[in-house]
């Protein structure tokens, strides 16, 4: 079936099978490989895109649904060689260690802020709770978000 939806921007349309899933038009048939491919059941997190401003595991959305929508992935974070703050705040708190649930988790905060710029310690841990990440612990995670909505510019 023929699909056109806009990622990162840029309309884009493809013929896919019913069957396939967002991450893995993104990743195959855009060549969008920040967006990481985990668990197989939805529950790691890694997968995350903004979908229509919303962050949703593309695991769990079939391409052909995600026709007509907006998608965003994290390689449309940095812009013109400047990183979002909440790359800038990852990079700045260590909110990263081996790098695989970091796209997901960046997502996630990017949401977040778009809807709260100053969230609360609670708020954070709620919006990334649906991701999991095996190295840090989360703190790191949480200052760097915090880290970001400090700096809505970036660094300073």
């Amino acid at each position: 079936m023929e699909i056109t939806l806009t990622v990162n921007g840029e309309q884009v349309t493809r013929d896919v099978e019913a069957r396939l899933l967002l991450v893995h038009f993104l990743r195959d048939e855009l060549g969008l490989t920040g967006t990481h491919w985990g668990c197989d059941t939805s529950n790691c997190g890694t997968c995350v895109v903004l979908y229509d401003d919303e962050p949703v595991k593309s695991c769990t959305v079939l391409a052909a649904m995600a026709a007509g929508h907006d998608v965003r992935t994290v390689e449309d974070l940095e812009y013109d060689g400047v990183l979002d703050p909440v790359q800038q705040g990852f990079m700045e708190c260590h909110g990263l260690q081996c790098g695989f649930c970091t796209s997901g988790m960046l997502m996630s905060a990017r949401a977040l802020l778009d809807r709260d710029p100053d969230p609360d310690e609670h708020t954070i841990r709620e919006a990334i709770s649906g991701q999991i990440c095996r190295c840090t612990g989360y703190a790191s995670i949480v200052r760097s978000i915090q880290w970001a909505a400090a700096h809505p510019e970036g660094k300073q």
